[in-house]
């Protein structure tokens, strides 16, 4: 670890970050638990500046704006002095009418962070640094829009009677809820949500977002010294709205079919293992397993559903150094389907399914970076491709197997 943490350190000791030089060593992989991969990412990001003189006062600007937004735009119509504004108010500019239309995207958000990660007990536990200066809890908000919704129905008595909306989560979906003045991870990320779709009312928000959101915030709260950690919500924030900027358009439903939508991209992956695997695409094919069955969801999420969090912040660290970000993310997605090419040829359609929309828990990671390098370089022999039943010399099985290349190097730092 300590040559691979070295090289870190000698590259962000410079004054001038040498880009060049950065992304090829994060490509490779930033050690582990070196407290280094924050910020890598939020220079990988554009959120740091290359001249680290700059650091500090762009951190202050922005963290200071995010709890400018906080303050400004998580608003409580219950605390407004405005005795002309209230909840039947048919006004456009209301201010309970813009709460209202806020609720309905707040709602889906509550929903889905909840449900983030469940598997990691990491967005249960309270954070260290609750807004204290927020107007209000998101989550008691959402709670008390669901109150509201309680329809009134005719009793078979002729009366009235209220009853309570369908759950649109289960119990399970639903963390604990902590004591007063504290608050959990998963709805600090709800704010962060909650504020990007307020500032972004073109795109707001897709379900989604908490699956690219969820492996920033998780890392900058776990890789950083306390002083960077007290401000990861706002360093977050920023680093997703940027990371939203590049990926957007795989959000954005109208563009599905241009050239810079998911279609296209589910297009360019295909079309790439026709290229590198002439016999699987044919397979895949024949069995009527189309791209938007599985791929849709890898390459709009950035693969962080398909694997664990540690093996996603690995990944992220080449995908977000590629300089041709994101075609690596298509190499690897590609290989991938070649590493599974025994059992996807040998299958039907229900078997390849369950390979591809649940990958295979014991796959490693590391062969996957190595054969998607050679995808890449044009260098790829399918004969060696390693399978489960031929791994590749020097590897091991399960997730922890290591390849005798400078991918293996990183994990083993």
């Amino acid at each position: 670890m300590s040559n691979r943490k070295d090289l870190f350190v000698q590259i962000l000791s410079k004054e001038r970050i040498n880009r060049s030089e950065f992304e090829k060593a994060c490509f490779q992989g930033i050690p582990d638990g070196s407290g280094l991969r924050s910020t890598c990412w939020k220079i990988l990001l554009n959120y740091l500046p290359p001249s680290k003189s700059d650091w500090d006062e762009v951190l202050a600007k922005q963290r200071n704006a995010y709890n400018q937004f906080i303050r400004t735009m998580i608003v409580d119509p219950n605390q407004s002095q405005d005795t002309s504004d209230h909840p039947l108010s048919s006004s456009p500019n209301s201010t309970w009418s813009e709460y209202f239309k806020e609720n309905e995207v707040l709602s889906q958000i509550d929903k889905d962070v909840r449900r983030l990660c469940p598997d990691l007990s990491f967005f249960q536990q309270p954070t260290k640094f609750p807004a204290s200066f927020c107007s209000q809890s998101l989550r008691t908000r959402v709670e008390q829009a669901n109150l509201q919704a309680m329809q009134v129905t005719q009793s078979k008595a002729g009366g009235s009677q209220l009853m309570k909306p369908k759950k649109k989560y289960s119990d399970d979906d639903c963390y604990q809820i902590l004591p007063q003045g504290q608050e959990a991870h998963w709805e600090v990320c709800e704010r962060i949500l909650h504020i990007f779709a307020l500032l972004n009312p073109g795109i707001a928000y897709v379900q989604g977002m908490n699956e690219i959101l969820g492996p920033i915030y998780y890392t900058f709260v776990t890789d950083s010294d306390e002083a960077d950690v007290k401000h990861a919500e706002a360093d977050a924030f920023f680093c997703f709205t940027g990371l939203m900027s590049e990926i957007k358009d795989n959000f954005i439903k109208i563009l599905d079919n241009s050239q810079c939508g998911i279609t296209h991209n589910m297009d360019s992956l295909m079309n790439m293992l026709r290229e590198n695997d002439p016999q699987l695409y044919a397979a895949l094919t024949e069995r009527n397993i189309k791209p938007q069955f599985f791929s849709f969801r890898w390459l709009t999420l950035l693969l962080s559903q398909e694997f664990l969090y540690p093996e996603i912040q690995r990944l992220w660290d080449s995908f977000f150094a590629d300089s041709e970000r994101f075609k690596f993310l298509l190499y690897f997605c590609c290989a991938m389907l070649i590493a599974q090419r025994t059992r996807l040829i040998n299958g039907d359609f229900i078997d390849n399914m369950k390979v591809l929309q649940r990958y295979p828990i014991e796959t490693d990671i590391y062969q996957l970076l190595q054969l998607a390098c050679q995808i890449k370089d044009g260098k790829l022999i399918l004969h060696t491709v390693p399978t489960k039943e031929n791994p590749a010399p020097n590897s091991t099985s399960g997730r922890s197997g290591i390849l005798g290349s400078f991918f293996s190097r990183a994990k083993n730092r």
